[in-house]
């Protein structure tokens, strides 16, 4: 069995600069990603949430630290072999879908796979439509974003995030812009998939119920990583809130 963390970062830092003033995110965090474990990352807003996915995610550089992506040292890489990392390891799901309003579901999910280039139309596609009916859209795949629901377009996001066959998707708050009731079908759908298909995953939210639905709970609080293997207290609720 292959026991190298899908994902490591060691004492990542990351500042900004705000004016004046130097805005220090990350002081330090640590992260270890197994294989096939799903992870919800909690934390109140501001504290650094999307900073540490788009770290994870190759997209943003850390100002120290390292970065391991199953197994390959990333803290140094080029642009160009950190990209070949994305395109090969990563999937991506956002808050809002940004979906291209030309295109129908299917080629939304197509394109990913065809920018990587290595398959074939009719595999692209297959696999395209494959992932729309595994998610819920087997009827609604020739439609475009216009046409579609809320949660319907965050159900193609999800699809285009794991186009590629991820071994690690990165998901910042993928149901944050749905109702409850959607949001809560939605991520059901995503859980599912993510668990069936044995895909790693890292996914913030500031929805407590569905973050106990995960295998653990980490917490990004004064710029580093708290693990919550146990409940959150009752008396933590306002601390995640908005």
């Amino acid at each position: 069995m292959n026991n190298i963390p899908v994902l490591k970062l060691t004492n990542v830092r990351k500042s900004f600069k705000q004016g004046n003033q130097t805005l220090d995110v990350l002081k330090g965090a640590d992260l270890e990603i197994k294989t096939g474990e799903i992870v919800a990352l909690v934390g109140p807003s501001g504290s650094g949430k999307s900073t540490l996915l788009q770290i994870a995610g190759l997209l943003e550089k850390p100002d120290e630290g390292t970065i391991s992506l199953a197994g390959n040292d990333c803290s140094k890489s080029s642009d160009n072999i950190r990209t070949g990392l994305r395109r090969d390891y990563l999937g991506f799901v956002y808050q809002y879908h940004n979906l291209l309003p030309d295109f129908n579901a299917v080629e939304n999910v197509c394109l990913p796979q065809m920018i990587s280039g290595d398959k074939s139309q009719k595999d692209i596609v297959k696999r395209a439509e494959w992932l729309l009916d595994r998610l819920g859209l087997k009827d609604r795949k020739k439609h475009r974003p216009t046409e579609l629901s809320g949660g319907e377009q965050q159900r193609v996001a999800i699809a285009r995030g794991l186009a590629n066959t991820p071994r690690l998707l990165l998901a910042d708050e993928p149901t944050g812009n749905l109702d409850p009731q959607t949001s809560d079908v939605v991520f059901e759908e995503l859980l599912k998939f993510v668990r069936e298909t044995g895909l790693s995953a890292i996914i913030a939210t500031h929805n407590h119920e569905l973050a106990s639905k995960m295998d653990r709970k980490i917490t990004l609080k004064d710029g580093k990583i708290e693990d919550l293997r146990a409940s959150l207290r009752v008396s933590d609720k306002n601390f995640y809130d908005n």
